[in-house]
């Protein structure tokens, strides 16, 4: 069987390396930079972290910042507008998920044209060209759109969340600061380190998992897991920065390898609800890893152990219990909403994500096989 990895050029690691940025721009010769933020980072300072770099070191730059969490389509081509306007030939995105991934979908579009629909790059799709220059920073640790081939943009029109994967989309460059993470409000730390945990965790019981893939989840699970409250709950600044690898390195791995229903389930809610990623992710991951511990109980020995646990002469069904249980509890303790109930998704409208989830990319790398009435039941249970 053939495997393939496919990672970055060049990343950076460690607090204040966002000062890496003009060397690299410099080096690589880029001229007109767009710079990707949102609104609230710019509000809150944290894109003033970067942007006063650039600033100081005298680098030309035009910002978008009309991003909101689940981008979309509209956002991506105001924002190709903006990049077309001032003959960008480089994007730096500073700023979690939907940022970076809004910078992927336009460094993608202008290098291919014909996809300036949008709507086209949904899926794995084989683009022709390299997308423009990215440079990515993000400020959460959580998606990993830094070092992934992966992006998702909301369709409105369709209510439909559009996984892209291409590996022209992966930045050239990322600089992984832990101090652009510092400002996150606890609710955003828990949402999104949880968001990373399911990266780790459906990355490895997928049907792809294979050693190298498995190496990265298996750590990003053990620092996520030991140091995810301590960051959120804490601010605590050694858990940050090693939420902030952990991240990276779960992402690493599951770009490689896909995911499975958890996410097939929470973009559904996403599409249809705007329900944060991280929280819709969170609220699922105990639901669905019950489901599949029946066919891969022995990965769930491996991934208890690397939480810390002890997982010795457990039967199989009491090693997931035990699993599923530890997650459970992480989430409850970092505030996670535990029904859908409580996040306000009408009961009524459960086989309509249901129908959505079933034909989500995500879907077939489920390591149990899994039918629109299997999902409608997870949907249920976690009513």
């Amino acid at each position: 069987m053939i495997n393939r990895v496919v990672l970055n050029e060049t990343s950076y690691f460690g607090r204040g390396s966002r000062t890496k940025l003009v060397d690299e721009i410099k080096n690589r010769g880029y001229q007109n930079i767009l710079l990707v933020s949102d609104k609230v980072l710019k509000e809150a300072n944290v894109e003033r972290m970067v942007s006063e770099i650039l600033d100081n070191a005298g680098i030309t730059y035009f910002e978008y910042l009309d991003i909101k969490p689940n981008p979309t389509v509209k956002n991506v081509q105001d924002g190709l507008r903006v990049a077309h306007m001032n003959n960008i030939d480089a994007i730096v995105a500073v700023g979690g998920g939907s940022v970076i991934d809004t910078a992927k979908a336009i460094s993608i579009i202008m290098a291919n044209p014909e996809h300036s629909g949008v709507v086209s790059l949904a899926g794995a799709v084989e683009t022709r060209n390299k997308g423009v220059p990215l440079i990515a920073l993000p400020t959460t640790s959580g998606t990993a759109a830094e070092v992934t081939i992966n992006y998702v943009i909301t369709d409105e029109l369709n209510m439909k969340k559009m996984v892209c994967v291409d590996v022209h989309d992966i930045p050239v460059c990322s600089i992984v600061d832990p101090d652009l993470m510092q400002k996150m409000p606890q609710s955003l730390a828990a949402s999104t380190g949880m968001d990373a945990l399911t990266h780790a965790m459906e990355g490895y019981i997928t049907k792809a998992g294979w050693l190298i893939p498995d190496m990265f989840h298996i750590n990003a699970m053990a620092l996520i897991y030991k140091n995810l409250e301590s960051a959120a709950n804490e601010k605590d600044e050694i858990a940050i920065e090693k939420m902030a690898y952990a991240q990276y390195i779960a992402g690493m791995g599951f770009s490689n390898v896909g995911l499975g229903i958890v996410h097939s389930m929470a973009h559904s809610l996403g599409a249809f609800f705007d329900t944060p990623h991280g929280v819709a992710n969170a609220l699922l991951l105990p639901h669905v890893l019950k489901f599949n511990g029946q066919v891969c109980p022995e990965l769930y020995k491996n991934m208890g152990r690397a939480f810390g646990l002890d997982m010795n002469n457990l039967s199989d069904e009491e090693a997931v219990d035990k699993v599923v249980e530890a997650v459970k509890e992480l989430s409850i303790k970092l505030g996670i909403p535990q029904t859908l109930r409580e996040i306000g998704i009408p009961q009524e409208m459960i086989p309509s994500l249901a129908n959505q989830a079933i034909n989500d990319p995500c879907t077939p790398g489920n390591p149990r096989d899994v039918t629109v009435e299997d999902i409608i039941s997870i949907y249920k249970e976690a009513y």
